[in-house]
Formats: structure tokens, C-alpha cells, sequence
């Protein structure tokens, strides 16, 4: 609320403040009179439910938005923000949930694009690197400047959109999202470095779902939930506990509820599986065997970077395999098309949601039978859709799924929260009821009450006698979801391990690359 009027709590206190916010969309109101103060110097969180209005609150300020109702000050004078060269002109900077960079430009170009130095109409990039490299050092942000987007990892491709910040002396800063695609090695770094930058007096506006988080790094925390504002708490008074129970009006478990697993037969099994790698001379997965049965979830864990993601390219038909074979119900897919492995029962909910998950452009209901548009279900003998059965199955998935939409069906998947984007195709993928479900950081960008479906939907998936192949960065999760851990370095396993027996510190010691051979019972 408004501070204003608390003793000796005045405006020159705020940095920025949002008064009485509204902002519509067709369909939905998502920012309904919110305010919002943010003090000089301090880590101010918001946090909300996915789809409670966070990021597009920080797109107003950041004028990628024009609100119809309240306004924004600044230093306690009102201003006007009609788009981003506004914001970047007082001095406000953000970092957006999918970054903003350009693939085919190195890291250098994508901080100073847009604020070039030229001389006699020739770029002048010695005193941009000398500057992006001081920055680096002062901050602890370690980039290769000359490196291409494409080819760099998403933790150094983040460090280049806060280098973009401060390279624009911006003194506001917006994280929106910043750790839900980090290592948790790369999250410890982000949190020192984000308290680096408050102790120098600058401002941070920082979106999270991450309670742990909150509470590691924030002064204050607003929480807002369907569009409102629900109150401004002092971190330190506050608990992880009451303010799930705030963000989404009750209270959240915590703890994953499951019974102990009953292994059946092998529904995937994978032999010598090796990936080459587009990033360097080395395969990127290296010889990998190893198995998943009904009625398990197998995770495997590892740090980013460590050949997960080409694993997985390779298992679901989006990269070939250099040598190896799969097998699914015993039939062997090594060379089998997409759509096959797809009609035989795989499921998969992809690491970009964006690249691989879903077609922006597509409305809603379009994307839900993206893999299902074939059968007699939605298309009839003579080829033509059927558009009711198509929308009248997003209908239901959307409300199973608590998919939240400001059109239902007909909303087009660009214009949806991350999160509900990402809940959008785990409704789809679960709901082909299929052999096996292979799940890639599936709660990435969700809030805690959509982990908690999202964990039970995986347990049931196990429970009902499928096979569940979790790939997570996330050691709460890797611990509290599977039954069994595979850890991956550098594109093997190099060990696997029991949740009930294992800790989270031996792990981190594999994951490192610091030991090798682990059992399950070590």
C-alpha cells in the first residue's frame, strides 16, 4: 500500500512508485489498481502466481505497456514512459523472462546494440570493450565478449542482459524471472551479485516464484494475485509459509506426497547412446546406457551444460544419434521420425517452451492437438478439422489444468504468461496417456502451487504405470520427485544414486565432476 502518511516515510524514499496501475487485455484485467513503491537501494521482490500480472506490472514500467489508469513516479515527480528508450532515459533497465538477445551477434554487439559509439560512421567497439570488461570484473559477471549468442550457455547469455543494464548506467533494475532458467550454482552467483549492486545503491525490482529466493535476497516483497494487490511485507517479518499462503489464498504443501515405487518392466532402454556435440570437437553425450521401468521416475540430474539437453535431443528424434541404440516397449526407435516415437507413447515436455514446446502464433486450442490433429478425434475422412471437438478438448484441458487464458481456446499462446504457456503443454503431453513421459525442467517459471499439481501429475503418471524420465536442474526437486538419480558430467552417468539415501552435498560432488562411480547405496 501507499506509504505516504507512516510517520517519517516520505517520497524521497522511493526510487519509483506505481500508483493505482490498471492494465487490460481482451478478456482479462491483468494489473487492477495495483501500487507499488520501490525504495532507493533496496531488492524489492514481486511475487504471484503464474498469470497474477507480475510481468506485465514491469512491462509498464519499463514501457513496453501504456497502462489506462494510474501513473508513475519517479524521485517523487511524475513521468511519463511511452516505451523502452524512455525507460532506458531515467535510468530503468530490464531483464526479461526470455532474453531479448540477438542469436547470430556476439556478446559485445548485444550490450552495446542500440548505444553504439561510431566515429566518422565506423563502429568504435575498443572503448565498449574495455568498459563491458570492467563491468564484467566489478561485478563478477564472466562473459566471452567475442562469443556468438547461440553458441554460449543460458547463465553467460543472462550475465550479458545485466551487462547490457549497467553498460547503460541504468540505476533501476528489473529481473524478471532471472533464475528460472540458472543452475543453482549460477542462482547463488545472481543473488551475490544482485546484493552487490543494491550495496551500491541501486534500486532491484525482482519477479520470482522462488520463496527461498525472497528470502535469501529481498528487503521487502509485494504479492499480487489475479491482478490485485495483496500487501507489502518486510521480508525479515514474514515466512516461506505465509507467503505461499498470500500468493495463493491458501495454504501449499510442500513436501511431495507419494508412496514408495513399484518397478515393472523396462519400458525404455537405451544402449551406448553417443551425441555429437555443435559446440566443440568432444560428443556431447558420451556412450550413455541406461533404463526407465514402469511405475519409476528416474531423474537425472547434473549441472547445465552437461549434455541433458542433446540426451534429450537424441531420446525424442530432434538430433540423431552418432551410435547407440533406443528402444521403447522393446521396439527399436533409433532412427524412428518424430511422429512415430510420438504414436508409440513418448511424451515430451520440452526445456524451450518457446523453440520446442509450443507455436506462438497458434491460438491456444491449435496448440493442444499440435501431435493429435491426425486422428478421427479432430480430423474427419475427407481431411478437414473439427473445430468444435478441437476447441471443446482445449476447453477441458484448460480447465483441468488450471491453464489460465484471457480468451480461452482462441488466445493465442503468445500472449500468455510463461507459466501458463508451460502448463498448456504439460496438459497436452500428459494428456496423450503416454508410455513413457519425459519431462525437461517441467516446473521451470511456475509458482508453487503449480509445482505442487505438477509433482502430483508426475506421480500419478508413475503410480498409473508409465515410465517418467525427469531431467531437472533443481536438487529440491531431483530429491523430492524420484525414485531413482542418474547423475550426467560431462555426457556420462557417472553415478546413481537412491533420494532416501543420498545428500544433497554428495550429489553436488558428482555433479561437479569431483567424483565418479557413485552406487545407490553410497
Amino acid at each position: 500500500m501507499c506509504e505516504r502518511g507512516r510517520g517519517k516515510v516520505t517520497l524521497e524514499n522511493y526510487a519509483i512508485e506505481m500508483l493505482g496501475i490498471t492494465k487490460r487485455f481482451p478478456g482479462i484485467v491483468a494489473n487492477d489498481n495495483i501500487t507499488l513503491q520501490l525504495k532507493k537501494g533496496e531488492i524489492h521482490a514481486l511475487l504471484g502466481e503464474n498469470g497474477a500480472g507480475k510481468s506485465t506490472l514491469m512491462s509498464v514500467l519499463f514501457g513496453l505497456y501504456q497502462p489506462e489508469e494510474g501513473e508513475i513516479r519517479k524521485d517523487g515527480k511524475k513521468v511519463e514512459i511511452k516505451d523502452p528508450n524512455d525507460a532506458n532515459d531515467l535510468g530503468i533497465g530490464m531483464v526479461h523472462q526470455h532474453f531479448k538477445l540477438v542469436e547470430c551477434f556476439s556478446v559485445l554487439d548485444n550490450i552495446i546494440l542500440g548505444v553504439e559509439t561510431t566515429k566518422g560512421g565506423f563502429l568504435q567497439k575498443d572503448e565498449a570493450r574495455k568498459k563491458v570488461m570492467a563491468l564484467s570484473e566489478k561485478y563478477g559477471l564472466q562473459v566471452e565478449p567475442d562469443a556468438l549468442i547461440e553458441d554460449i550457455t543460458v547463465g553467460m547469455q543472462q550475465r550479458t542482459e545485466i551487462l547490457k543494464m549497467l553498460y547503460r548506467d541504468n540505476e533501476i533494475l528489473i529481473f524478471d524471472e532471472p533464475t528460472a532458467v540458472l543452475t543453482p550454482q549460477e542462482i547463488q552467483e545472481l543473488m551475490s551479485i544482485m546484493k552487490n549492486l543494491a550495496a551500491e545503491g541501486k534500486s532491484i525490482l525482482f519477479i520470482t516464484h522462488k520463496l527461498a529466493e525472497i528470502m535469501q535476497v529481498s528487503d521487502r516483497c509485494t504479492v499480487l494475485r489475479k491482478g490485485k494487490y495483496v500487501g507489502t511485507v518486510e521480508t525479515k517479518d514474514t515466512t516461506p509459509e505465509k507467503l505461499s499462503a498470500m500468493m495463493v489464498g491458501r495454504n501449499v504443501s510442500f513436501a511431495v506426497e507419494k508412496k514408495d515405487a513399484k518397478p515393472g518392466e523396462v519400458v525404455l532402454d537405451i544402449q551406448g547412446m553417443t551425441v555429437a556435440s555443435k559446440r566443440h570437437k568432444n560428443n556431447a553425450v558420451n556412450n550413455v546406457s541406461m533404463q526407465v521401468r514402469r511405475g519409476e521416475i528416474v531423474c537425472i540430474a547434473g549441472i547445465d551444460g552437461n549434455g541433458q539437453t542433446e540426451f534429450v535431443y537424441g531420446l525424442s528424434g530432434l538430433e540423431p544419434l552418432k551410435s547407440g541404440t533406443i528402444k521403447l516397449n522393446g521396439e527399436d526407435i533409433t532412427h524412428a521420425p518424430i511422429r512415430k516415437r510420438s504414436m508409440m507413447g513418448m511424451s515430451h515436455i520440452p526445456e524451450d517452451r518457446h523453440k520446442h514446446g509450443l507455436v506462438l502464433d497458434y491460438t491456444l486450442e491449435n496448440n493442444m492437438v499440435l501431435q493429435r490433429y491426425f486422428e478421427p478425434q479432430f480430423t474427419n475422412k475427407a481431411g478437414f478439422l473439427k473445430k468444435k471437438e478441437i476447441h471443446s478438448y482445449a476447453e477441458r484441458l484448460i480447465e483441468q489444468y488450471d491453464v489460465r487464458s484471457g480468451q480461452g481456446p482462441v488466445t493465442l499462446a503468445r500472449s500468455m504468461s510463461g507459466g501458463n504457456q508451460q502448463k498448456a503443454i504439460i496438459a497436452r503431453e500428459i494428456d496423450k496417456n503416454p508410455e513413457l513421459l519425459i519431462a525437461v525442467q517441467p516446473t521451470r517459471g511456475l509458482d508453487v502451487g503449480a509445482i505442487e499439481y505438477i509433482h502430483s501429475q508426475l506421480v500419478a503418471q508413475r503410480d498409473a504405470g508409465k515410465g517418467v524420465l525427469l531431467i531437472s536442474l533443481e536438487l529440491d526437486e531431483v530429491m523430492n520427485v524420484s525414485d531413482r538419480i542418474l547423475v550426467m558430467y560431462e555426457g556420462e552417468i557417472v553415478g546413481e544414486f537412491d533420494p532416501k539415501k543420498v545428500t544433497v552435498e554428495e550429489l553436488g560432488l558428482y555433479m561437479a565432476g569431483a567424483k565418479k562411480g557413485g552406487g545407490k547405496n553410497e
